[in-house]
């Protein structure tokens, strides 16, 4: 076989494990992989503001705004104008959270990332140039990315915002 062919087949697997596990997630707890990432950014804050938030797991604000607000109409988060400052909007999580949270499967990345612990660091270092490289291939350099797994729907918002 083919070298690119070959890629290709471990590109398309990777795809599919994150689509299978995005449809899992979905089906046991009803949210999206982002979503499920704004909620566990929150409860592991406390109370943070949509920017902190944002910063924290490396989406855009708009992004998050879009992912708060289905969380927000699901009763799952809430958000509430800072005592001191009120120009500042604080996230907390609502008790549905908490049950949310507690039943949710362990992330896809999980076992990657142990994996990839165990890897030297100059293979760690090649893994990254090798996936940024096919990430630049792809033209996916400018993508609205989060440090996760994840497949599910656009933004309904922003037909430019790749999460969600």
């Amino acid at each position: 076989m083919e070298v690119i062919a070959e890629v290709l087949i471990a590109l398309r697997r990777v795809i599919r494990a994150t689509d299978l596990h995005s449809r899992y997630l979905m089906k046991t707890v009803g949210l999206t992989s982002p979503q499920l990432l704004v909620l566990q950014a929150i409860r592991n804050h406390g109370e943070l503001s949509v920017g902190d938030l944002a910063r924290d797991i490396s989406l855009s604000q708009g992004t998050v705004t879009s992912i708060l607000d289905r969380l927000e109409t699901r009763q799952l988060v809430v958000r509430e104008r800072a005592r001191g400052d009120k120009r500042k909007v604080l996230l907390r999580l609502q008790p549905a959270a908490e049950t949310v949270l507690r039943n949710a499967p362990q992330p896809l990345q999980q076992q990657f990332v142990a994996e990839f612990n165990h890897l030297e660091a100059w293979e760690q270092h090649m893994i990254l140039a090798a996936v940024q490289r096919v990430a630049h291939m792809m033209d996916a350099d400018n993508i609205d990315a989060a440090p996760i797994l994840a497949i599910g729907a656009l933004a309904q918002r922003d037909p430019t915002v790749a999460v969600e």
